[in-house]
């Protein structure tokens, strides 16, 4: 499946998307969220279309990002086909919100064929159909699951086959067996989201958890990590997750210890200064931040770039060799500079993902 440039399925990388929160009939303001969106590493993003005039904006929103655009639908199928119209990249729709949405699936996909334009079905257990709601008095996996599968061949009866399914549920157990479930039973390419997940903290721990879990076992072709925090943050959050999991080059790591009673350093602070300090760098390296001589040379050691502290000093590996050793209050300004001429030295395409570890 292609949505706009990006490659989505088996064959391709994870991508991450985002939804704006600006009001789409807003040309200008959700753009610029956009090129927000797409600075931050955005590979797909997401518009609501509730309106009339949100419907008018699309054709300019989707000539003029710089990522693909899905057009998300609710309620109104004439926006599905304003949408298919405008040349958005992709349609979400949510079949069980959209009135006689079934009756409207050849139009939809006749109109999606003639313009090449990829179809999400996208099922939530908050919107779940009516029927199936009351078929298994709530939403299980196996609703979620019946519902987006019926979709589907409602569909393929028109010999419309280019589509991406959703199943997406607030707790993480119910998603991932819906997810699993779903897995099983089809070979559409796959959008994994824990919807409604929660503040940045919360949200951040129930996806990674959810996502972790299914990508691991090969299920999943793009994700949105759904926060109660600005849109940026989910874009962070989504390719940490890849990286963590090898389905993105590492770019920056940061490993620093949790502390405890053998610290003799603020491991915290330096920590977090550190990070502050290479914020926004691309090369991939990893640093580590160790408050103990326990831990600390070993891990400085095998890390790109280290410190192990230890009575108001600090040892400075690179490359798994110490090249000074620094009192506490220079540590980190001198792993800052030897960060940058270590970024300034190394070609990541031919280093691979390096690591840099700072504990």
């Amino acid at each position: 499946m292609q949505v706009g440039r990006i490659g989505v399925g088996s064959h391709h990388e994870v991508s991450v998307q985002s939804m704006t929160t600006t009001l789409t009939s807003d040309v200008d303001a959700t753009l610029q969220q956009i090129a927000e969106l797409t600075a931050a590493g955005c590979d797909i993003v997401r518009v609501a279309c509730p309106s009339q005039d949100d419907a008018n904006a699309l054709p300019a929103i989707a000539h003029k990002s710089q990522i693909p655009v899905i057009a998300d639908i609710h309620f109104q199928p004439k926006y599905v086909f304003a949408a298919i119209e405008a040349g958005c990249a992709a349609v979400r729709v949510n079949p069980g919100n959209i009135r006689k949405f079934d009756d409207k699936v050849k139009e939809i996909a006749a109109a999606a064929k003639d313009h090449g334009t990829p179809i999400r079905i996208g099922v939530n257990a908050g919107s779940l159909d009516p029927r199936l709601l009351e078929k298994y008095g709530k939403a299980t996996p196996e609703a979620l699951v019946e519902s987006a599968l019926w979709e589907a061949s409602l569909f393929a009866e028109h010999d419309f086959h280019d589509i991406k399914i959703s199943v997406k549920h607030h707790d993480p157990v119910v998603m991932i067996r819906a997810y699993e479930l779903l897995a099983e039973q089809c070979d559409y390419p796959l959008h994994l989201g824990v919807t409604e997940a929660g503040p940045a903290f919360q949200g951040t721990i129930k996806s990674a958890v959810a996502f972790g879990t299914l990508l691991r076992q090969g299920i999943g072709d793009t994700i949105r990590v759904s926060l109660s925090a600005p849109p940026v943050e989910e874009v962070k959050v989504g390719i940490q997750i890849l990286q963590s999991l090898n389905l993105r080059p590492r770019k920056l790591e940061i490993v620093s210890c949790p502390s405890c009673g053998r610290a003799q350093v603020d491991v915290y602070t330096l920590a977090e200064q550190v990070t502050a300090g290479l914020e926004g760098m691309e090369v991939p390296l990893r640093v580590a931040v160790m408050g103990c001589v326990v831990n600390g040379p070993g891990e400085a050691r095998e890390a790109d770039l280290g410190v192990a502290s230890g009575n108001g000093k600090g040892q400075i590996f690179v490359k798994g060799k110490v090249i000074k050793t620094v009192p506490e209050h220079q540590i980190v300004e001198t792993l800052i500079e030897e960060a940058m001429r270590l970024a300034e030295d190394t070609d990541s395409e031919e280093r691979g993902s390096p690591r840099v570890s700072v504990s």
